[in-house]
């Protein structure tokens, strides 16, 4: 090889590993944001609330999610992301550790409402960092990837905390995860440049995308689809035992095969959105809400339930790359406030989706969160059906 051609590689190879490490990060983030999907029944018990009171778990950081993705967009004026985004890694590695020594729940939730404010402002300024790191040519690539850490973090990190505190309690599973937020935050500190601001946002560029149609849509059917698969999927340790019959112990495998189905889809969707979006979403729509709807009318033995897992997991899997891609086909031109919406949306629908299935779980049924998850993913359908895409 060539002393030019070393010298090239180095930088691509250098941008690439910047990827990895923020890439790292958000898979950290959104696993932390998720983890008390797995663990919602031990903490519950432990900690003597119901199971409802503790998806606020999930609830609690969603809300201060939605919250900070644009507000420390805009906040963060002229400071260098590499710091920023160290400093809110680090603090969800600090709410994890806390969490996992918490003597009462309410320390828990405090703890948790921090992890919402790192998962909000990391995502919102992550998803234009590409450009940045690696040559215009891979821009696409390294999109990709970085966010493939949201969607891996449902797939993978979520059943491996669960597996964790299975094995060894659910406080080994928030002290796993604090563990790889120092990871994260080492790798970001190695390989990750300084990146001084080269662009602000200001409050009033948000709202004024709302006035685009294709926009709108797209935070519509964000509300819509994540709203009703988390009303559901937040409980899915509960409906797994009490609707479908499976013992406790077989809940943390069958959440891995959910993971490496939602994997598959990941892949499968991001092959196909750039060409079919609109029928990639379609695709989408339809499967999760046969999954939700069909065990909640007919019932679901271990055998059903456990298949309709893991074909929820295939299809929630392409969920982020391909509504990612919608906001940012419908505002080319203002990428980085598009990501702030999608994320502020995004967050406050995993909140909204473990509210509504907490209130419905607790006052109804456990069944009752099935139903409700595949009336808004219908919904969600209607968007995609009924809506111009680019």
């Amino acid at each position: 090889m060539s002393i030019q051609n070393l010298e090239v590689r180095r930088p691509a190879l250098r941008g690439w590993l910047a990827v990895s490490a923020v890439t790292l990060g958000i898979f950290a983030l959104m696993t932390s944001e998720l983890l008390p999907v797995g663990l919602l029944t031990p903490v519950s018990t432990d900690l003597e609330v119901s199971e409802g009171d503790a998806g606020l778990m999930v609830t609690a950081p969603g809300l201060v999610a939605a919250l900070a993705a644009p507000t420390l967009a805009v906040a963060a004026g002229r400071l260098d992301r590499r710091v920023m985004l160290a400093g809110l890694i680090g603090l969800m590695a600090l709410a994890n550790l806390i969490s996992a020594v918490a003597p009462v729940f309410a320390v828990v939730l405090a703890a948790r409402l921090a992890v919402g404010a790192s998962v909000g402002g990391f995502w919102a300024i992550a998803g234009g960092l590409a450009l940045r790191l690696v040559p215009e040519q891979h821009v696409g690539r390294a999109t990709a990837v970085i966010f493939g850490g949201v969607s891996t973090a449902s797939v993978i990190g979520v059943p491996a905390g669960t597996f964790a505190g299975q094995l060894g309690g659910w406080r080994l599973g928030f002290a796993l995860v604090g563990l790889l937020g120092l990871v994260a935050l080492a790798c970001l500190l190695v390989f990750v440049p300084a990146l001084p601001a080269t662009r602000t946002i200001s409050f009033p560029e948000l709202p004024g995308l709302w006035r685009m149609s294709s926009v709108r849509a797209g935070i519509v059917l964000t509300l819509l689809l994540i709203t009703g698969h988390f009303a559901a999927y937040t409980f899915v340790r509960p409906i797994l035992q009490e609707v479908s019959g499976i013992p406790a112990d077989f809940i943390s495998l069958l959440l891995l095969a959910y993971g490496l189905a939602g994997v598959a889809g990941n892949f499968v969707a991001g092959g196909l959105v750039t060409r079919h979006l609109r029928g990639t979403l379609l695709g989408i729509t339809l499967a999760l809400t046969a999954v939700t709807a069909l065990p909640a009318a007919y019932g679901a033995g271990a055998a059903t339930g456990a298949a309709a897992l893991i074909a929820w997991g295939l299809a929630y899997g392409g969920v982020s790359v391909s509504l990612q891609t919608w906001m940012l086909k419908a505002a080319p031109q203002a990428t980085e406030a598009a990501s702030a919406l999608f994320v502020a949306a995004f967050n406050l629908s995993i909140a909204l989706g473990a509210l509504l299935g907490g209130l419905v779980v607790d006052g109804l049924a456990t069944i009752a969160a099935l139903w409700l998850a595949a009336a808004l993913l219908l919904l969600s359908t209607l968007v995609v059906v009924t809506t111009r895409t680019k």
